[in-house]
């Protein structure tokens, strides 16, 4: 499709994949939510991404894999993958991206998605990291909101999937939940994936929450007043 005037290639999941993602900002930092199996999904986005854009390539994941927030029953805003060093995007991009989703027509084919190398950096992520990461090129990539859309963009094929690993090897089994910075600078990150065990869980029971809370108003209420509201709720629940 194109795109603010430039041809793009524009890869989504395909219709039906069990995964569901969410997003929130908190404290500054834009938080791609999941459980285990939706980070491991994301890893090999990026993993796969890494080694085959071409200039104009984005992912997408689309309204359909976008679910509300585990906390408060926030609407959730979609996700772009962006890799920095050979596609430029820009408010312009995302405003005409946008524009165009939910996809209406059917896709121009199939796109066979290659993680080799994945699985033995996820068995062994320490070693990878010590053996791939360059200390002599800082990390530049960024994680923000353009437009309404969440976008991952690295700037190097190496920092990409070094998000990848970040991501994959997330686990919530132990703590029941489980996080990774992505972007870190000096003082703080711009983005970060956080997994949680129940996550499913808790978004059925943030959603039964915002809708209790909002049935009993009386009138509208700004979002940071109703937002302790529903989380009282959804502890009340869950006990």
């Amino acid at each position: 499709m194109s795109l603010a005037g430039r041809p793009h290639t524009v890869v989504s999941l395909r219709p039906g994949t069990a995964v569901r993602f969410s997003t929130n900002l908190f404290h500054e930092t834009w938080h791609v939510l999941s459980n285990r199996h939706g980070a491991r999904v994301l890893g090999r986005l990026l993993w796969g991404l890494s080694y085959q854009s071409r200039p104009g390539t984005l992912v997408v994941i689309d309204r359909e894999f976008i679910t509300t927030t585990p906390f408060e029953g926030d609407p959730a805003d979609r996700i772009v993958l962006v890799p920095g060093w050979d596609t430029p995007f820009t408010a312009k991009h995302a405003r005409a991206l946008k524009a165009r989703l939910p996809f209406a027509s059917a896709p121009d084919g199939t796109v066979r998605w290659r993680t080799h190398g994945l699985d033995a950096a996820l068995a062994d992520p320490r070693s990878w990291f010590d053996l791939n990461r360059d200390q002599d090129d800082p990390l530049r990539g960024r994680v923000e909101n353009l437009n309404g859309l969440v976008v991952l963009r690295p700037q190097t094929p190496q920092e990409m999937r070094e998000w990848a690993v970040h991501s994959g090897r997330l686990d919530p089994g132990s703590h029941g939940m489980d996080y990774s910075y992505l972007a870190e600078g000096t003082c703080f990150a711009s983005g970060e994936v956080q997994v949680f065990r129940d996550f499913h869980r808790d978004v059925s029971v943030a959603r039964r929450a915002r809708a209790d809370v909002l049935a009993g108003l009386r009138e509208p209420i700004e979002a940071d007043e109703l937002r302790p509201l529903v989380w009282d709720r959804a502890d009340a629940l869950k006990c």
